[in-house]
């Protein structure tokens, strides 16, 4: 039994699709409401900030992958997440389950020096604190020994579908609506993005490769990395036609936070934005490599077209 805790949306459903092809049909979704991806699904409602319901949704797997994901509102990650971090970890335990969490990098700082698995945590902000806090919480429960474990590292998204980023739905999803994109602060530094299927077919490899455990893995990336204006451009030959876009400066996000809640919690991580941003995954290049990444031309192809 594979379980994934916080099913639903792209990365999630991509996953036990993954799951489903290459490694078996005993997937367990857990979540408030959840849905089934394949027939074969089993369906388990949980709340997983409740102690007890997180124990019983993970009774019984071999592997739990952790793929919660919450509003982009700082109260509530403070109040949530390492509660859900504590849960899980615990539930995990107590049942001998692997626990394979899918971690982003809002703890990282925001500077142009490259980001491999052993940089050290400086977050900008209040969402950066509570994502470098559940990490070290799972990376001090492996270190004791009380859970068998990885981190699966991933920078910003972009993706087909439904996939929630800034990127696609400030860039492809407005030039997909025939609308000028709006590109955050600067279009000429480079961006490090995951296209989401990819991100999912990494996790699941890695949850399946015993000695991927008691490690972080930045999960696969491009390393062809581009630029706001490359991307627009490679839009524009795409779809056959030039696309002009629009800066929003610092100062716009620095007075819109005042009145514009999205705003507000995007802030903190603008100065990624600013600077190049040079996540580095040659960790897992080099660990698997057979593992196909997909171009940032294929992505930007797909999300077009598709």
């Amino acid at each position: 039994m594979q379980t994934v805790l916080g099913a639903g949306g792209p990365i999630a459903d991509e996953l036990v699709n993954e799951i489903h092809r290459n490694y078996t049909t005993d997937i367990r979704l857990v979540s408030r409401k959840p849905s089934r991806v394949n027939t074969t699904d089993e369906l388990v409602p949980a709340d997983l900030t409740d102690a007890e319901a997180t124990s019983r949704a993970v009774a019984g797997s071999e592997i739990a992958y952790l793929t919660v994901g919450l509003p982009l509102d700082s109260q509530l990650w403070e109040r949530q997440f390492p509660v859900i971090m504590r849960n899980v970890i615990d539930a995990c335990a107590e049942h001998q389950t692997k626990l394979v969490f899918f971690d982003n990098t809002y703890m990282y700082p925001g500077t142009s020096k490259p980001q491999t698995e052993s940089t050290a945590f400086a977050p900008g902000g209040r969402k950066g604190r509570v994502r470098g806090e559940i990490a070290t919480m799972l990376l001090e429960a492996m270190q004791a020994g009380r859970v068998q474990g990885l981190i699966g590292r991933a920078p910003e998204f972009y993706g087909p579908g439904s996939t929630k980023s800034y990127t696609n739905s400030l860039v492809f999803d407005r030039i997909k609506a025939g609308k000028r994109p709006f590109v955050p602060v600067n279009a000429h530094t480079r961006r490090s993005l995951i296209w989401t299927p990819d991100a999912s077919r990494a996790l699941a490899l890695l949850g399946n490769t015993p000695d991927a455990y008691n490690q972080t893995w930045h999960l696969p990336v491009d390393p062809n990395r581009q630029s706001y204006a490359q991307l627009v451009e490679i839009a524009g030959d795409v779809i056959g036609r030039k696309t002009d876009y629009t800066v929003l400066p610092m100062l716009a996000f620095r007075l819109g936070r005042h009145f514009v809640k999205p705003l507000d919690e995007m802030y903190e991580l603008l100065d990624r934005y600013r600077t190049d941003n040079i996540f580095d995954s040659s960790k897992f290049a080099a660990h698997f490599p057979h593992f196909q990444v997909t171009t940032y031309q294929e992505g930007v192809r797909r999300i077009l077209t598709d």
